[in-house]
């Protein structure tokens, strides 16, 4: 087992369970993005199918990178588990404290992507603007009515499992924006509780989370190796245009129910620490929270093992 990717998985799981803050983002910043990619865009892939037919399951598992996401998916699973009970407190507790340090960590990865930028050109420049201004924009829009439809809950799976693997936007979030928040999450519940009518309907979004994975990875890929400065100034708006969701005062425009039946917000507006509508504003502790956020990224790579190292890393563990 790698205790590293286990780790990191650990992170993407922490990440994915906060409105707002992309396990694609950490993925990034830890190093594993582009094998992620990888290896999510090859399990249905000629290779691995390839494989299977003429050598066997354990090739096809080697050409998959089956190690790799069993590892990454187990560290997201403990991950998701550890948000549950102490981030998603932690946020109703001191919510703007948890959200200026992860505003800090977005910042801080932005810093760091775009410093991945060998040779900055007007198209990056373009893809930067159109990248921020996109990501913006959706944290700002009406969300739309939620549909049982299966068609919708298939294109619904396809796009917000996108943002599983794109830094700077959060499939929770989209699943808000499409409306389709409340439905998946109660047809989850009812088929956890024992309730079989909601299974085609879960399976339908299931479906649409494997396929929107299998073609997105690959695009993905593809930009990265053909063109990787481009991508990663479009990436880098991505999480620039998201900070607008992560800053730490914000009031309530419009509110939703959750999973819970408890009101909380969909549509928020950021705003000045006096007109901030809580209980507390903690603007000592949100500026401590906003400064480890932004330094952690920059310990990490400053203390980051060299691509060899790494490797040797690996074989060790």
């Amino acid at each position: 087992m790698n205790l590293s990717i286990i780790l990191k998985g650990m992170a993407m799981g922490i990440a994915e369970a906060i409105p707002g803050v992309s396990g694609g983002t950490i993925a990034f910043i830890t190093g594993i993005y582009e094998r992620l990619l990888d290896a999510i865009g090859g399990i249905l892939g000629p290779k691995v199918v390839a494989s299977w037919r003429t050598e066997g399951i354990a090739s096809a598992w080697t050409a998959a990178d089956g190690g790799f996401i069993l590892q990454l998916g187990i560290g997201m699973v403990v991950g998701l588990g550890i948000a549950v009970f102490s981030i998603t407190e932690l946020l109703e507790m001191y919510p703007p404290v948890v959200w200026a340090f992860f505003f800090g960590l977005i910042i801080s990865s932005a810093i760091y992507v775009a410093r991945q930028i060998d040779k900055w050109s007007i198209l990056s420049v373009l893809l930067l603007i159109f990248g921020t201004a996109s990501a913006y924009f959706l944290t700002t829009i009406n969300p739309m009515s939620g549909s049982n439809s299966l068609i919708f809950v298939f294109l619904a799976g396809m796009i917000a499992i996108s943002a599983l693997i794109l830094p700077g936007i959060s499939g929770s979030f989209i699943l808000l924006l499409l409306g389709m928040y409340t439905v998946v999450m109660e047809s989850v519940r009812s088929l956890l509780s024992g309730d079989t009518g909601a299974l085609v309907l879960v399976a339908t979004f299931a479906f649409g989370c494997l396929i929107g994975l299998a073609v997105f990875s690959r695009v993905l890929s593809y930009t990265f190796k053909t063109f990787p400065n481009q991508t990663l100034a479009l990436l880098t708006g991505f999480m620039l245009g998201s900070l607008n969701k992560l800053w730490p005062w914000r009031n309530a425009l419009t509110t939703r129910l959750n999973s819970k039946g408890e009101e909380v917000p969909m549509l928020e507006q950021a705003v000045l620490p006096a007109d901030y509508l809580g209980e507390n504003t903690f603007v000592p502790a949100v500026i401590i929270a906003f400064m480890a956020g932004l330094a952690i990224v920059f310990v990490l790579d400053r203390f980051a093992p060299k691509k060899d190292e790494m490797d040797v890393l690996e074989e060790t563990l």
